[in-house]
């Protein structure tokens, strides 16, 4: 986010927004990297049976985990709608601006977040559960497999909005026939062509044309 609020240069001439896009790519793969490691280790636990759990420090770990991660995602949470308001204006279908979807970067950390919230609510059922019942500690890569499913599906759309403003694709909710119809609308236009729409960043979208006055 810091980088991001530095000054256009000679070389960065769009400025730094991009930056932020990138962070938010970067966030999401290390959530699939260590998502994929901790499936990786479940099934080995699974397949070998070969180890042992000590379920009360599990359970004040996974307890101590949620209450951190509830914090961090209540304070993520007023940021990331924070993060929503001013910035430019943008043409919906209907010719009104769209809602505007926040900052990249603090989206994604909101997701990582949720997701270690998720994945430590699952360790903390699986330990109850082992604590109650010590022979049920296959309970523990269960709960790691069937929770690492919510997780990597609560990145997708963060993923796919990142992928389109690095694709250069026409930002979401934004129309590119209203982006023209506005154009032919302004006084003293008679065509426009060559009319391209992209983003920087999520909420910093970008227009270039070619207008016949």
């Amino acid at each position: 986010l810091h980088i991001s609020t530095r000054a256009p240069t000679k070389t960065m001439s769009f400025g730094w927004h991009r930056s932020e896009t990138l962070g938010a790519l970067a966030s999401v793969l290390s959530i699939w990297v260590v998502t994929g490691v901790l499936v990786y280790l479940a099934a080995a636990r699974i397949v070998s049976n070969d180890y042992e759990i000590e379920a009360r420090a599990m359970l004040a770990t996974s307890a101590a985990a949620v209450g951190v991660n509830l914090v961090m995602a209540h304070i993520l949470h007023q940021t990331h709608t924070g993060c929503g308001a001013g910035g430019p204006e943008r043409l919906g279908a209907a010719g009104e601006p769209p809602a505007q979807p926040g900052s990249a970067s603090v989206r994604a950390a909101f997701v990582h977040v949720v997701g270690d919230l998720m994945q430590s609510l699952g360790v903390l059922t699986a330990a109850a559960i082992i604590y109650a019942k010590p022979q049920y500690k296959i309970a523990d890569p269960i709960s790691t497999l069937f929770f690492s499913v919510f997780v990597l599906g609560s990145t997708i759309t963060i993923l796919r909005d990142v992928l389109r403003v690095l694709m250069e694709g026409a930002p979401r909710g934004l129309e590119v026939d209203a982006v023209r119809t506005a154009l032919l609308g302004v006084s003293g236009v008679r065509g426009t062509h060559e009319l391209h729409v992209w983003a920087l960043t999520l909420g910093q979208p970008v227009v270039s044309a070619h207008v016949a006055i």
